[in-house]
């Protein structure tokens, strides 16, 4: 009836995750998702869209069994339209498109940073925070500021997560090599000097992996060389964090996507946000990674603030940025 709360249904598959999540209004029904593992090597976009292609419908059902409902008593479809990897977004919005027309209800394509921050919000309590948003391909500092998220600060070439996997990769580690090199840097004693590399609010990450692959051909200690890359790599976005809250006059820090699991980073942003009087927010492992709950969230925000949208609107958009969405539902604190 018009009373029962909506049921939204989120689809993400920017990259090497497919993942099916079911919310209502009060609860986070089920999550089920699939990552793509490469055999060697990187991610190959396309290799990426098969799995996804070829999990999809499982993935989906098991959701909604675990919700314990059928694909008819979902209200609304919400997938991820971009950024990301072209053939991984188009398996995802053909998969929405279909549900949408097999069960008549609407359907809204998300931004994928927006589903980081609004799963944040929605898990953690955070209000109005400055989101440090690190995975990898992405790299940004992102507040709200007149109606819509703003990016204050971005890499520049590559995403930090990315930088430290090509150099796990380098180094023999398979991919994702973030949890392995986190491990190394805590065995890591010396401080090797690698280019500290920030401009204005922005930062660079390909100087540090050119110059750690070198400290690694000549034969330094590899947990030396993972931890002086975690060292200098969060120093500076600790930097551009904190440039971030003063221009911006938020007192909320909140951490999403893969790297954001990190404990070194996470103990730099923490001690950061202590020394300047700010509240940090964690969001936590299930809901930091890609996943179709953030995407579930986003959607239902964005429904209930009118929006609407038609099957040929639904495009996807490998550079869709988060400026690009209204965001009415917050109200800036500053």
């Amino acid at each position: 009836g018009a009373m029962d709360p909506m049921i939204v249904l989120g689809l993400e598959g920017t990259a090497h995750t497919i993942s099916c999540g079911i919310i209502d209004e009060s609860r986070i029904l089920a999550m089920e998702s699939s990552m793509y593992r490469p055999k060697t090597g990187g991610i190959r976009p396309l290799d990426a869209a098969v799995h996804h292609s070829e999990v999809i419908d499982t993935v989906i059902s098991r959701a909604l069994e675990k919700a314990k409902i059928s694909i008819h008593d979902i209200d609304l479809i919400g997938f991820s339209m971009g950024p990301g990897l072209a053939p991984s977004l188009r398996v995802t919005a053909t998969a929405a498109r279909t549900i949408s027309v097999l069960t008549g209800k609407p359907i809204i394509g998300v931004n994928h940073p927006l589903g980081h921050i609004e799963i944040g919000r929605r898990v953690t309590g955070a209000i109005d925070p400055v989101m440090l948003y690190v995975s990898g391909g992405n790299t940004q500092v992102i507040a709200h500021v007149n109606g819509r998220y703003r990016v204050l600060g971005e890499t520049l070439d590559i995403g930090i997560g990315n930088m430290i996997d090509k150099f796990a990769r380098e180094a023999g580690i398979p991919f994702p090599g973030g949890p392995e090199i986190e491990k190394l840097a805590m065995k890591g004693t010396k401080l090797l000097d690698l280019p500290y590399s920030v401009k204005g609010m922005d930062t660079a990450f390909s100087g540090i992996l050119t110059a750690a692959l070198q400290y690694l051909k000549t034969g330094q200690a590899i947990e030396d060389i993972s931890y002086s890359i975690q060292e200098t790599a969060f120093a500076m976005l600790v930097e551009v964090l904190e440039r971030a809250l003063y221009v911006s006059g938020k007192d909320e820090i909140l951490m999403a996507g893969g790297v954001a699991l990190n404990r070194r980073l996470r103990d730099m942003v923490t001690n950061m946000a202590r020394e300047a009087g700010i509240r940090s927010y964690l969001t936590d492992r299930e809901y930091c990674m890609d996943n179709g709950i953030m995407i579930a969230q986003a959607a239902l925000l964005m429904y209930k603030s009118g929006v609407r949208m038609s099957v040929e609107e639904t495009a996807v958009n490998p550079r869709f940025r988060i400026d690009e969405v209204d965001a009415p539902w917050i109200t800036d604190a500053s």
